[in-house]
């Protein structure tokens, strides 16, 4: 346990009827089992979007998705934080939808994934209608960025300097491109899920380049351990400050929770 408040910003919830298990080896089966081994670690909330595995999605299959989010707070109002989808193939129906669940309180979207639920490029002209409205509404975009994506996230960042875009993991090999897009762009984070801290001193590094405002904690729980992300980041060298930013800080400055 440790005395910071800890927001993971980075997991992948399911349910018998929606959403897929992406634990590699058997646990947890199924969402008290995920969220228990959360809480024993000492993290205060959760957030992120059921995911599937499909060559092609409908506005159906989105929001059968977000559907399933919303549902998910309703029963753990106090732990779980909803991220639901957006298609850039249906602009009007996403935009109409972002402002429904706004009114909800949802603020976050993603994490997006194209290469496991094809949405469209990040750069599409129906995915940048819809960041007009996400840049209006002022919520936050999460986005799982393949290295030749890079363009077309740069392209959305400098369009909408006004819309908060999280890059999911900070990579390994194409570390050094992600940094400088980030540091180019003010509007962007990165969360340190997945590949983010089994390199040591890479958290420490990410702090020193961009400022601590603009690093957040996540697992990719189920897929990846939590409790490694968790110590891993511990482990590292920052300020008081620094952790209470990363850990929780940044997450709730950037959805008002």
């Amino acid at each position: 346990m440790t005395k910071y408040r800890i927001i993971d910003a980075h997991i992948h919830p399911f349910t018998p009827e929606c959403g897929k298990n992406i634990a590699r080896f058997g646990h947890p089966q199924n969402v008290e089992e995920l969220f228990g081994e959360l809480k024993s670690l000492g993290i205060s909330r959760c957030c992120g979007t059921f995911i599937v595995s499909a060559e092609s999605l409908d506005f159906a299959d989105v929001m059968k998705l977000n559907e399933a989010a919303l549902a998910l707070r309703e029963k753990y109002p106090d732990f779980y934080v909803p991220g639901i989808h957006i298609h850039g193939g249906y602009p009007e129906e996403s935009c109409r939808m972002l402002r429904n669940f706004h009114r909800e309180g949802v603020r976050w979207i993603g994490e997006l994934v194209n290469y496991s639920m094809p949405v469209g490029a990040y750069d599409s002209c129906g995915m940048m209608e819809i960041y007009e409205t996400v840049s209006e509404l002022g919520m936050v975009l999460n986005l799982h960025v393949n290295t030749p994506e890079l363009a077309a996230l740069e392209a959305a960042a400098k369009k909408f300097p006004r819309m908060n875009i999280v890059l999911a993991h900070p990579g390994d090999g194409d570390l050094k491109q992600r940094l400088a897009l980030v540091k180019k762009y003010p509007n962007l984070h990165f969360d340190v899920s997945g590949t983010g801290l089994f390199r040591w001193g890479l958290l420490r590094h990410l702090v020193d380049e961009l400022g601590a405002e603009r690093v957040l904690f996540g697992s990719d729980f189920p897929v990846c351990s939590p409790g490694m992300n968790l110590h891993g980041a511990l482990s590292e060298h920052l300020t008081e400050e620094e952790f209470r930013l990363v850990l929780a800080g940044n997450f709730e400055r950037l959805t008002g929770l």
